[in-house]
C-alpha cells in the first residue's frame, strides 16, 4: 500500500524525541523514536514505543502542540510504501529529503508497546 509519511521532531516537554507516523488509512499510525533516524547506520537499530494513532493532518502540521506539550517541527516527509504490516512487524519504503531505503518496526512480544526500529536499505540522504 502506497501512502506518506512524515517524522516531527517533538520539542519543548522533557528531551526532543522524534515521532514517525506512517499513512494507515485514515490516521497516521505513529511510534516514537528517542534520536533523529536519519542517523541511523544500515544494518542499526534504535528502541521505538507504539503511540495511539494521529489524526492525517499531522502530515503537514508544524506548531505548538494542544495542551501545552511543546512544539512539532517536520524533520523529514515523503512517501511510504508498506511492504508488510501486521500485529508484530511492519517494513516500509520510506523516499524523504533524509530517510531513503527499507526500514522495519518490529515489535518485543504480542502485549507490549516497545518496538524496535531499524534500517534495512540503502543509506538515509543527510
Amino acid at each position: 500500500m502506497s501512502g506518506a509519511f512524515v517524522v516531527h521532531c517533538h520539542s519543548g516537554m522533557g528531551p526532543a524525541h522524534y515521532d514517525l507516523m506512517l499513512a494507515d488509512g485514515a490516521s497516521l499510525a505513529t511510534w516514537r523514536l528517542p534520536d533523529p533516524p536519519g542517523d541511523l547506520a544500515k544494518g542499526g537499530s534504535m528502541p521505538a514505543k507504539r503511540l495511539a494513532p494521529h489524526r492525517t493532518e499531522y502530515l503537514d502540521y508544524e506548531g505548538p502542540v494542544s495542551g501545552g506539550r511543546g512544539r512539532v517541527d517536520v524533520f523529514d516527509k515523503g512517501s511510504c510504501l508498506r511492504l508488510a504490516a501486521g500485529e508484530l512487524c511492519w517494513r516500509v519504503r520510506l523516499d524523504g529529503r533524509r530517510l531513503s531505503g527499507v526500514y522495519e518496526l518490529r515489535r518485543n512480544s504480542a502485549d507490549s508497546d516497545r518496538w524496535t526500529f531499524s534500517r534495512a536499505g540503502e543509506q538515509a540522504r543527510q
